[in-house]
């Protein structure tokens, strides 16, 4: 790894200057779980369920909330990356990692550009299909990040995350004012069924994050402590990560308002059609808003998905560089050479899958959102068992109340995880 470990990491407050310093790693994961999973999945589940699903979206962040809460954690307290974390349980956890993380990095990279593509198509730029736009928006992200890397990461997520928490409660919280477009009497479809089992499983997936992201915040955190100057200690990790977390879950219910308030009841549904969806996307923030802020909107949600493509072509190539070193024993100053190389790598074949592979961005999302889901139960199983390793200070391993929702979470996961292939290759 090219950034160094560290032997005996503090782990109070020291001062408000270095938690300014250590606040970053986790505002950039929750500027990537507001990609996909808010402004997609969480406002479909609005629009097409009402209030129905918010208790089942808070749920799936209770449980998921210790897992991604463990990867900035264990490294605070142990100085070392939840993937060193992941190498001392043995190098089978590791493998497991790196070969889940090529399955699912280059798919959901290539989900959230074309996300980013079909809101690009919105300005009306041309005759450009959405497959050249999202290759497009694929090819500026790698070249960010071959050049700028996480500097340009933190500040363009930090700035784009304002933005867009500000515009979505404000525009949620004007359409619960106008109240719902549903008739007084209008009774919506329930989604306690076999037939939308496959949609609760695609708006888990990704919510509020894949659980393979919780190494990323580990990963950043190092890169973080190379741009300050300072290793967050532990409490500096848990705010930073509490800031952003807390962030993610109440954008997530404002998305599910908005659907709710502007989409629900009125007999309109969301087109499968990328640019179609992303011009609906944005008329729910104008119903509510007005149309005077079509521009802003769009550019707040371009932006947002920008992004989260940047944030995700920095975040899967660097897991897979940092689990490559661990495995072959690298000296560190490879570290960033194998990171530009599983950039580049990635971003190909997320532009050959885009191009080749697939003719519905809803598709794409769908496959992406369930495969991120599918992996959830292993992923979350590993971070505990590291988080409990005798390397781990005792005061920082899960407590009582960490450990019921872990536990709580795993077994969560594993019958979802049964109820979808029950559904899928059974019933």
């Amino acid at each position: 790894m090219s950034e160094p470990s560290l032997s005996e990491p503090s782990q109070g407050i020291t001062s408000f200057r270095n938690l300014l310093k250590a606040i970053g790693p986790g505002i950039l994961v929750s500027c990537a779980a507001v990609g996909g999973s808010h402004l997609v999945w969480s406002t479909r589940a609005g629009a097409q369920f009402g209030w129905s699903l918010v208790g089942l979206i808070l749920l799936a962040n209770l449980f998921k909330f210790p897992f991604f809460l463990y990867g900035q954690r264990y490294s605070a307290a142990t100085g070392e990356s939840l993937l060193d974390g992941y190498l001392r349980q043995g190098k089978g956890y590791l493998w497991i990692f790196l070969c889940l993380n090529v399955l699912t990095g280059m798919i959901n990279i290539a989900s959230v550009a074309m996300v980013a593509g079909a809101l690009l198509g919105g300005y009306g730029i041309g005759s450009f299909s959405l497959s050249t736009l999202t290759i497009a928006i694929i090819m500026v992200c790698t070249a960010l990040m071959l050049l700028g890397r996480y500097k340009i990461l933190d500040g363009v997520s930090k700035l784009v995350m304002s933005f867009l928490a500000i515009s979505t409660l404000a525009a949620a919280a004007f359409a619960m004012s106008k109240g719902p477009v549903a008739a007084p009497d209008f009774v919506g479809p329930s989604p306690w069924n076999w037939a939308n089992f496959g949609f609760l499983i695609t708006l888990l997936g990704w919510m509020p994050m894949p659980v393979d992201l919780s190494a990323w915040a580990s990963l950043w955190m190092f890169s973080r402590k190379k741009q300050t100057g300072h290793m967050a200690t532990v409490k500096e990790s848990s705010v930073d990560f509490y800031i952003g977390y807390v962030m993610a879950v109440v954008l997530a219910v404002a998305f599910v308002a908005l659907g709710k308030y502007v989409m629900f009841g009125s007999g309109e549904t969301f087109s499968n059609s990328g640019i179609a969806f992303s011009n609906q996307l944005v008329n729910l923030y104008c119903a509510s808003i007005g149309d005077w802020s079509r521009l802003l909107i769009l550019s707040a949600a371009f932006f947002t998905m920008f992004s989260t493509t940047l944030t995700c072509v920095d975040g899967y190539p660097r897991s897979l560089a940092a689990s490559c070193t661990l495995l072959f024993k690298l000296p560190e100053g490879y570290f960033r050479t194998i990171h530009n190389v599983w950039i580049v790598l990635s971003a190909i074949v997320a532009c050959i899958t885009v191009k080749f592979f697939v003719s519905s961005m809803m598709q794409l999302l769908v496959f992406a959102s369930v495969l991120s889901f599918l992996t959830s139960p292993i992923l979350a199983y590993i971070n505990l068992k590291v988080m409990r390793g005798e390397n781990v200070p005792q005061s920082y391993r899960p407590g009582l109340a960490l450990m019921t929702i872990s536990v709580a979470g795993l077994i969560f996961f594993a019958l979802m995880t049964a109820g979808y292939l029950y559904v899928t290759f059974v019933r």
